[in-house]
């Protein structure tokens, strides 16, 4: 069938990306669903700061793909052995399948799956293939996957293992920031940080990820939530959520506040550096941002040692999507991780290299692209 879809051609074009215009819309052919593969129709995608990794070129991937991680939509078709998840459902799309066989898929979510992560890599599916042609104008030939999704488009064909389904009820801008923004910045803290009954949890850089850090932080109801973000509407929007402080870096630092987990979800080695100062003693540091690949962190190892500090890095939210997704399902449908709370503006596909602008000048939580 033919799509259009969102395609990458060439990353670390100058800015403004509105001008440059590094991503296309274009016509594809999109290959129906092979065994274990289901075909969505795509509803709604989350603009989020990995998409903009790729085109900024801090994170190498396969050229010419269509972009488009966090999303969420309507099954269509099924392929042969799928036989748990019926057309017409909705399911919210991970951007890191698990295949369930390999010593990393054994480790709880902590560490990423082995031929998940080899296939997105490669920008595959899980199986190896890839379903994307380019069928005329300024492309030609095999188009790449992105994270085993490519939901920048009106339709994508995925490996089941890349679906969660979600019910009815959830409305498709909710269940796409699921699938990443609260995926990845809830794990941090629930996965990766696991605070208890009456821990303060710090939050540093308040995109979408570290926003969805502190709604969920917020709705574990432990204790102290603190919010750090040098834009000063990001903190008042982490005010309006629930954060029970605010700070900019400069603040936090002349401060001496501190927290007994602390998320980095910034991608930034100062910001790194600054959550392992604010780390209280016997405290723990978790780093869910993704930095340039050259990016170096500075730290005093005798804090970690004098203070019992733990320091854990975490992927994807240490998730294990078929078993979280569903937690914070039920969450928001007991009313408390609000997320519509986190979309920042509603766009059309076609504005999607302005977008890209507006997350790389830090004006953004989560855009998202809607379909009809």
């Amino acid at each position: 069938m033919k799509i259009d879809a969102a395609v990458l051609v060439e990353s670390g074009r100058a800015r403004p990306y509105a001008d440059s215009e590094p991503i296309l819309i274009a016509q594809l052919e999109l290959d129906g669903p092979g065994p274990g593969e289901l075909l969505v129709r795509i509803e709604a995608a989350g603009v989020c700061h990995s998409d903009l990794s790729v085109v900024d070129g801090n994170r190498p991937r396969p050229l010419p793909m269509a972009l488009g991680h966090e999303a969420a939509g309507i099954v269509e078709a099924v392929g042969a052995g799928v036989e748990d998840i019926e057309v017409g459902t909705r399911v919210v799309m991970a951007f890191l399948p698990r295949c369930g066989d390999c010593a990393p898929c054994a480790t709880d979510g902590r560490l990423p799956c082995g031929p998940g992560s080899a296939a997105n890599n490669a920008g595959t599916l899980l199986a190896g293939t890839r379903k994307l042609t380019a069928v005329g104008g300024d492309l030609d030939g095999q188009i790449h996957h992105h994270l085993g999704v490519s939901g920048f488009a009106t339709h994508a064909v995925v490996d089941r293992r890349s679906a969660v389904a979600v019910g009815a009820d959830v409305p498709p801008e909710v269940a796409a920031v699921l699938g990443c923004a609260v995926l990845t910045g809830g794990g941090a803290v629930i996965n990766a940080g696991r605070p208890t009954t009456g821990q303060s949890v710090m939050i540093i850089g308040l995109g979408g990820v570290g926003m969805a850090a502190v709604l969920t932080a917020v709705s574990l109801g432990l204790g102290e939530v603190i919010a750090v973000d040098s834009v000063p509407d990001k903190l008042t929007a982490a005010r309006a959520i629930g954060a029970t402080a605010v700070y900019s870096p400069a603040q936090l630092a002349s401060s001496g506040v501190s927290a007994d987990v602390v998320v980095e979800a910034a991608g930034n080695a100062r910001a790194f550096e600054a959550a392992v100062i604010a780390t209280a003693p016997g405290g723990t540091t978790v780093t869910v941002g993704l930095p340039a690949p050259d990016a170096v962190s500075s730290i005093h190892p005798l804090a970690l040692v004098a203070g019992a500090r733990t320091i854990v890095g975490s992927y994807l939210g240490s998730a294990v999507p078929g078993r979280d997704i569903p937690l914070y399902e039920n969450l928001w449908r007991a009313g408390k991780l609000p997320v519509e709370k986190l979309i920042s503006a509603r766009i059309r596909l076609h504005d999607i290299n302005s977008a890209m602008d507006a997350l790389a000048d830090g004006t953004a939580i989560r855009q998202i692209i809607v379909f009809d």
